[in-house]
């Protein structure tokens, strides 16, 4: 299948889902390739398209805007963290430096998301070095804004993870 201009998707009927071709972006993003999710049901196709689009154009630049929330998650960690025990785990002293402490990973899941305002995401799921279990995941809304920081869950929205109607546009929702 070929979506214009993204180029041949294969795909994948054990997950149902389509796998893009290999694609390289500025950093922090790198090599990825878009995998759809639910797509053959989807009634609305171009929806997932202009999300690519706007992932393409302004996903690198949404991700580092998205420094100041991963560090917020880092601080958080580390603060639960009994340092005489962890000896390993990262110091990381400033926004700046996160970027040396993730592997941002190589595949862009796009979904529609199923409550809420039903819009397509982007989810990606990272390794960092402070939460080696959990890892990052990074959510943009239509590929274009921050939508969502925090370990990775699968859910598209804190609203959706918490039930909280009023974390709909919380970023990154601390510990508590």
């Amino acid at each position: 299948m070929k979506i214009e201009p993204i180029g041949e998707f294969t795909y994948d009927k054990e997950f149902d889902w389509h796998y893009g071709p290999e694609e390289s972006a500025n950093e922090p993003i790198g090599e990825f390739q878009f995998v759809l999710e639910g797509y053959l049901d989807e009634k609305n196709k171009d929806d997932f398209k202009t999300a690519m689009e706007g992932f393409r154009k302004n996903g690198s630049n949404a991700i580092k805007e998205a420094a100041r929330h991963i560090f917020e998650y880092y601080q958080d960690i580390s603060n639960l963290v009994d340092l005489d025990f962890e000896d390993d785990f990262p110091t990381i002293q400033s926004i700046d430096d996160i970027w040396g402490h993730i592997r941002i990973g190589n595949e862009v899941a796009v979904s529609r998301r199923e409550y809420g305002d039903r819009k397509v995401y982007l989810s990606i799921e990272c390794g960092c070095d402070w939460e080696e279990e959990h890892g990052l995941q990074i959510v943009l809304k239509e590929g274009k804004f921050d939508n969502k920081v925090g370990s990775y869950d699968g859910h598209l929205t804190n609203s959706d993870e918490y039930d909280v109607a009023e974390y709909e546009t919380v970023i990154y929702k601390k510990i508590s």
